[in-house]
């Protein structure tokens, strides 16, 4: 009460003498998976200490809850949820419980995604004696290790997420396998030939993406993008030798005469450091001008805007450099309207000078792994969209041949077997997905890693100069067919059934982002590629807005990828929708043990915030919760307020080349979940990229949040009505959602 005025104020309309019975509005996120411990947010009224999260059928789980005030609460999801293998995702009711005597109401649906029973294959090594290879499942936490005589498979005790294996020889000229994760913050060392031998486990960053490792001077180089940043660690005790920041999403690594390559799935660039102390080198990105070999956007070379996410990258000592997978070089507003501008291929980089050579496209595909024999002059590339590995001249960067995986019998397809290999279509091997290869020591066999299909194929390449490279025996490594419906799904992610250069994951990489490209649809203009995970809950699409719900969106877009040849059948949506709806937001790195938001956070530029205050800003001064309500943060996740799209003053476009873009006003809120892994940001991704020499992108900051905080103005938060710590507390909560 306030004696000076005679107001009495009371919390959210309990009158006074009255308690507010604790209620349960909301979890967040709403989709979720169980391929490890998981935060969730719990959003209410009335919340008090003692309360537990319950989970009704399948789960019929009791968490407790950390509660942090009368409306905020967190906990953590265990991973062990003992969902049936074959059940693809359970939907459950979660509501609130304490005492006895306590009264709570309120209900709220939440989905967990049966990752743990989806095996997914998508790293493989070859020992060094070349006798065994080994296998990463990130989603199942398993290591595969599959000997290549005898087709014999064990797996190994992985930690949480085995996501990049690298093998080698120590300064003694013992051999080792080397595995860093993405959810365990562990580099675990396991020393082949010793039967049993449990391996040693050194501190390691979580979020790892990509590793490499010089086993003669004791260090391995690991990629992760929870900070962004590539860590050179001592092999001995963990210890860090040295920390760089690079671009978003680091992956790929090559190592080339002291230096270390860095690919960025997200700028498309390739940065090189020093192995020795982490210094840049220099930047190598494709330019206005870069000579395109083949394919659709041969005739755009000076149109040329940057590149696109680095999916492969190996170094050749002899030829002195450098082979990037990826779909070319990105072409930006043309005067023929020419769009989007995938031509997956090989490009060659010059690390001397600093400089990408040229660009050889394929015209069709998704180029991914890549393997070099380097005596040999030969390259060979694995295409996942066509499920071919090319054979390629490492000098001329001449395709001397494509292999065909063929697939197991009885593999299932996503369409009548009639349909594959006519009308200029992909062949019914598009099923196998290769993704990794791997040279034998000796070059005369190549393993193929195929991911759809779970198997290993091994190449006879001994005459692979003259085309005669052939599939001599394919090792199954795991089985593949539970969930066999989100199985086809996948197959119809990655694949390129019509040759157009196309996919899904061709914009979406593994689900998530992939920069920026000129629009495939009306307006066109330079336009950022959202995410897709936790997507389903947040319709409408595009901007403006024209697909309405997931399945509509598979069938348009799915259809447009493949230039209608041909459309999708209603299985096919079927499945594809079921694929992407699963594909959940990762867990959010900067939540303590509890699932909540820690008393400080670093933020990547350096400085520190205080997310609880950055949290009262939100939600108070700063004026966010209208366009980014909770659970999901923004509008489009309530059907009563979807497709408000609105002008709020922050830049709508990228300046580059302006009169060949077709410019409207106003974007969607996208959702705050998951922020802290998302870069560019903004509908035009002006919020990271900027236009330099009036013809090309550059990478302006790699912390996309503190880039909108400085472009928002009045009708954005008014984010300049706040000072430099409160601005710092925002987004230090931002990097908690």
């Amino acid at each position: 009460m306030l004696a000076a005025t005679g107001v009495v104020l009371w919390r959210h309309g309990v009158p006074p003498g009255r308690e507010a019975h604790p209620r349960l509005e909301a979890v967040g996120p709403r989709l979720t998976s169980n391929q490890t411990s998981q935060p969730l947010a719990v959003h209410g009224e009335g919340l008090v200490p003692g309360l537990r999260l319950v989970l009704g059928p399948p789960l019929s789980r009791e968490l407790p809850l950390t509660v942090l005030d009368s409306r905020h609460a967190y906990t953590r999801l265990p991973s062990d949820l003992g969902i049936a293998a074959e059940q693809v995702q359970a939907v459950v009711t979660a509501r609130l419980a304490g005492s006895p005597e306590e009264e709570t109401g309120g209900e709220a649906s939440l989905t967990v995604v049966n990752d743990a029973a989806f095996p997914d294959l998508t790293a493989m090594v070859l020992a060094p004696d070349g006798r065994t290879l080994f296998i990463a499942s990130p989603p199942t936490d398993t290591v595969f290790a599959l000997d290549v005589a005898s087709g014999r498979v064990e797996r190994l005790a992985a930690g949480d997420g085995p996501s990049a294996l690298s093998t080698y020889e120590d300064s003694g000229g013992r051999p080792w396998l080397a595995v860093a994760h993405r959810w365990e913050g562990a580099l675990r060392l396991y020393a082949l030939g010793v039967p049993g031998n449990a391996p040693r486990v050194l501190p390691a960053p979580a979020g790892a993406l990509g590793l490499a490792v010089d086993g003669a001077r004791g260090v391995a180089f690991v990629a992760e993008h929870v900070r962004d940043s590539v860590h050179a660690l001592s092999l001995e005790d963990g210890r860090e030798v040295w920390t760089a920041r690079v671009d978003p999403n680091p992956r790929e690594l090559a190592r080339w005469k002291g230096l270390l390559a860095v690919g960025s799935l997200q700028t498309g660039q390739v940065e090189l450091l020093r192995q020795e102390d982490g210094a840049p080198v220099s930047t190598l990105v494709p330019r206005p001008g870069v000579p395109i070999i083949g394919g659709a956007t041969e005739r755009f070379s000076a149109q040329v805007m940057g590149g696109k996410a680095a999916r492969g990258l190996v170094a050749s000592e002899k030829l002195g450099r450098l082979f990037l997978a990826s779909l070319g070089p990105n072409v930006g507003p043309n005067a023929e309207r020419m769009e989007v501008s995938p031509n997956g291929g090989v490009a060659e980089l010059e690390p001397e000078r600093g400089e990408v050579v040229r660009h050889r496209g394929f015209g069709a595909g998704i180029t991914e792994g890549l393997a070099l024999d380097d005596g040999a002059g030969l390259l060979y590339a694995a295409d996942v969209g066509l499920g071919v590995v090319r054979v390629l001249d490492a000098r001329r960067l001449e395709v001397l041949q494509e292999v065909a995986m063929p697939l197991p019998e009885g593999t299932p397809l996503v369409r009548p077997a009639a349909d594959f290999g006519t009308a200029r279509r992909a062949g019914v091997e598009l099923h196998s997905g290769p993704r990794s290869l791997v040279l034998a020591p000796d070059g005369r066999a190549l393993y193929v890693l195929n991911r759809h299909t779970g198997t290993v194929a091994v190449v006879d390449v001994s005459e692979a100069r003259t085309g005669r490279a052939r599939v001599v025996r394919q090792w199954p490594v795991t089985e593949m067919r539970t969930q066999a419906k989100r199985r086809l799904g996948q197959v119809l992610y990655y694949a390129d059934l019509g040759r157009t250069a196309m996919s899904c994951d061709a914009c979406h990489l593994e689900g998530h982002t992939g920069g920026v490209f000129f629009e495939k649809t009306r307006p066109m203009r330079i336009y950022r590629s959202p995410t897709a995970l936790g997507s389903r809950d947040t319709p409408p699409y595009f901007t403006p807005a024209s697909t309405f719900s997931l399945a509509e969106t598979m069938r348009t877009v799915g259809g447009r990828n493949r230039f209608h040849n041909p459309n999708l059948t209603d299985a096919e949506v079927e499945a594809l929708t079921l694929y992407v709806s699963l594909m959940s937001t990762p867990p959010n790195p900067f939540r303590d043990e509890h699932g909540g938001p820690p008393e400080t956070v670093e933020l990547p530029d350096g400085r520190r915030g205080r997310p609880a205050v950055g949290r009262e800003l939100f939600e108070g001064k700063g004026g966010c919760t209208g366009c980014h309500p909770a659970p999901l943060f923004t509008t489009d996740q309530d059907p009563k307020t979807r497709g408000r799209f609105q002008e709020v003053g922050t830049p709508n476009a990228l300046p580059l080349r302006l009169e060949q873009q077709d410019l409207v006003p106003g974007f969607a809120p996208p959702s705050l979940v998951g922020a802290w892994d998302i870069w560019p940001m903004l509908g035009s991704g002006a919020a990271g990229f900027e236009v330099r020499d009036g013809n090309r992108l550059v990478v302006g900051t790699r912390f996309a949040l503190r880039a909108v905080v400085e472009m928002s103005g009045p009708a954005h938060g008014n984010m300049k009505a706040l000072t430099p710590e409160e601005q710092d507390d925002l987004l230090a909560w931002l990097l908690t959602l």
